[in-house]
């Protein structure tokens, strides 16, 4: 079927999918970072508000979980970069 598709077609479809793959993956990174840091952080019953302790780790676990995301695409990219 892509054989039939105009070129212009073939890369607007190429963007597109390539957009769809990009948005999947950041939304698995969201619910793998909410997982591992509520599993880590809430130790208590969930009521109408987390605790200081609760909210710090969570806070914490985010910045950790970024800061470490952040760091990879940067190795990541000086390796592609060296090549």
């Amino acid at each position: 079927m892509a054989d039939q598709l105009d070129p212009t077609t073939q890369r607007e479809l190429a963007h597109f999918i390539e957009q769809e793959q990009n948005q999947a993956r950041l939304q698995s990174s969201i619910h793998r970072l909410t997982s591992t840091c509520w599993d880590k952080c809430i130790t208590g019953s969930v009521g109408n508000s987390f605790s200081r302790s609760e909210e710090a780790c969570l806070a914490n676990c985010v910045q950790r979980f970024m800061d470490t995301t952040l760091y990879l695409m940067d190795e990541i990219q000086n390796k592609r970069g060296s090549r």
